[in-house]
């Protein structure tokens, strides 16, 4: 892992922003014993109200943020993922776009001009989102594209009951509270959180029986033997969220895009210290407890362990491949070959996101798309040029 050591410093608004949520943290230690489970700081973290990095009203996606998404990097990633949903609402004869964690809503806007430029229109475009700061960004994305399309938009607080159609999660799974766990003397400690000193500290403790279940199925799954001291993350909450998603959706399409690994890389041997991340400022580092509120933490995904989620949620898993891949088979390349009306500037600019969404040292391989059903049995063109489901 690189770890920056230049970050920037807090103005005095955002230090004392983040010293009262440090504040929270700290009693929450105290009234728990002096110890909390890493996901539960996560969930402090990002997710506390008026608080958390995803809570608060600072900026989070472009140049004045912390880090860019694909979307944000190409227009070009929303065209493509419009093609892959307008298959699915076609198949599935109508139905309705639902969007979880829309960021600052250029693929919203993307996709929805790209659904209307082929006369496939949702019948309502759903925006489920925790944060208030990015559905104040997301409105105002949306009516700069145009009336006539924020008209379709909804925001929601919670998920639909009988949702039919295809739900889009960019770069979602990765946010979710993850344990931390170390293997040390045969045995599986849980790594959390403590105070000393005035500072919040990484503490290891004894792993609960649900954790060390977990990941002892995880090591015999991954068919590893894992060094001394070796530590990672692994998402026990995962079962839970998709089980709420399949409860959701009568019929349709789950479409997940985040970076990622199949089980058997993810937990490697040689991956000892796990995946944990956190950005600021476009810099990223490896202190979790720095910034708090401030900056984004974040887990590689797991994609094994989300194929059998879903599938204990009674879904399908209807394909597994590289965004590369994803993105050729949902037309990338004829969108790239019309550049009719683009000066050569627009071209160069296209050309560069292109290889950004699709070399292996960028976005290409790094990222994977996975894709559950319900009641949908037709095969998906994002995964028809190299399915990877063997790989889970």
């Amino acid at each position: 892992m690189s770890v920056a050591t230049d970050l920037p410093a807090l103005t005095p608004d955002e230090a004392a922003h983040s010293a009262r949520l440090e504040a929270q943290v700290h009693d929450e230690i105290a009234r728990s014993g002096g110890w909390i489970s890493f996901a539960r700081y996560m969930q402090l973290a990002l997710y506390q109200p008026g608080l958390g990095y995803y809570s608060a009203g600072a900026r989070k996606l472009g140049a004045a943020g912390d880090f860019v998404t694909a979307p944000e990097v190409a227009p070009v990633f929303g065209r493509c993922v419009a093609v892959q949903c307008e298959e699915v609402l076609r198949t599935l004869g109508g139905g309705d776009v639902l969007e979880l964690g829309a960021g600052s809503g250029v693929m919203a806007a993307a996709l929805l001009e790209e659904l209307a430029r082929r006369d496939c229109l949702p019948g309502r475009y759903f925006i489920l989102d925790v944060s208030a700061d990015l559905r104040d960004r997301q409105r105002a994305t949306l009516e700069a594209a145009g009336q006539h399309l924020l008209e379709r938009v909804e925001w929601l607080d919670r998920l639909p009951e009988g949702f039919t159609g295809i739900v889009v999660a960019n770069e979602v799974l990765d946010a979710m509270p993850v344990e931390r766990f170390m293997v040390r003397g045969g045995t599986v400690s849980a790594l959390g959180v403590a105070g000393h000193a005035g500072r919040l500290e990484w503490s290891e403790a004894r792993a609960p029986e649900a954790l060390i279940d977990a990941v002892r199925a995880v090591e015999r799954d991954a068919g590893v033997t894992w060094p001394e001291g070796y530590a990672s993350e692994i998402n026990l909450g995962l079962g839970g969220w998709l089980a709420a998603l399949g409860a959701s959706l009568a019929r349709g399409v789950l479409l997940f895009i985040d970076y990622g690994l199949p089980r058997r890389e993810f937990y490697a041997a040689e991956r000892c210290d796990g995946t944990l991340l956190c950005h600021f400022r476009h810099r990223f580092h490896d202190d979790p407890f720095t910034r708090l509120g401030l900056q984004d933490l974040t887990a590689w995904v797991d994609f094994t362990a989300v194929a059998e989620a879903g599938q204990s949620a009674g879904l399908e898993l209807a394909g597994y491949t590289t965004q590369a891949h994803f993105l050729i088979g949902c037309g990338l390349g004829e969108f790239v070959a019309d550049v009719s009306g683009l000066d050569v500037v627009s071209r160069v600019n296209l050309s560069r996101q292109v290889m950004v969404l699709t070399l292996p040292g960028e976005m290409g391989e790094r990222f994977k798309a996975i894709a559950l059903a319900k009641g949908y049995d037709s095969p998906l063109r994002g995964f028809a040029v190299r399915d990877l489901r063997h790989t889970l």
